[in-house]
């Protein structure tokens, strides 16, 4: 059975992009351990923060985060026995939950922002200029998924 092979530049791409995924991924980790904040506690952490003081549908933090349901619901519960987000009912329609964070979350949000954007500018932004975010942003673009076409997009 024979295999495509990748083109040189298309190898060159793919496995510059795992590996600076992988080394900023671990540095900005690496960040935040100090805080004892995971990047996955840290993710729901921060889009709660974007959510505002209404906070966020449990659900829709699940499919943001492209977790499971299981798996998000124990991440949630970590997140609230720490202190860090509250459950409640949601106010428009009573039948799901919504997450907000406490003060306490808030809190250690602005700190875990702090060290993530100085750890991002330092990594990631000062090694580029204007025109090569702007090339790297049509990138994520050209890659973002299809809705139109979200099934399953791997080969039969």
């Amino acid at each position: 059975m024979a295999t495509d092979e990748l083109r040189e530049l298309e190898e060159q791409a793919w496995e510059g992009f795992l590996l600076t995924h992988d080394r900023i991924w671990r540095a900005i980790e690496a960040g935040l351990a100090p805080l004892d904040v995971t990047m996955a506690e840290y993710s729901v952490m921060a889009l709660l923060g974007k959510a505002g003081r209404n906070g966020m549908r449990m659900s829709e933090l699940a499919q943001r985060r492209l977790m499971s349901s299981g798996g998000f619901t124990r991440l949630a519960d970590r997140l609230e026995r720490r202190g860090l987000i509250e459950r409640r009912r949601a106010a428009g329609d009573g039948r799901g939950f919504e997450a907000v964070l406490t003060r306490d979350g808030r809190s250690l949000l602005r700190k875990a922002w702090r060290r993530q954007h100085s750890d991002l500018r330092r990594l990631f932004f000062d090694r580029l200029d204007d025109e090569h975010l702007r090339n790297l942003a049509e990138v994520w673009a050209l890659l973002a998924p299809d809705d139109s076409n979200a099934v399953d997009e791997r080969p039969a």
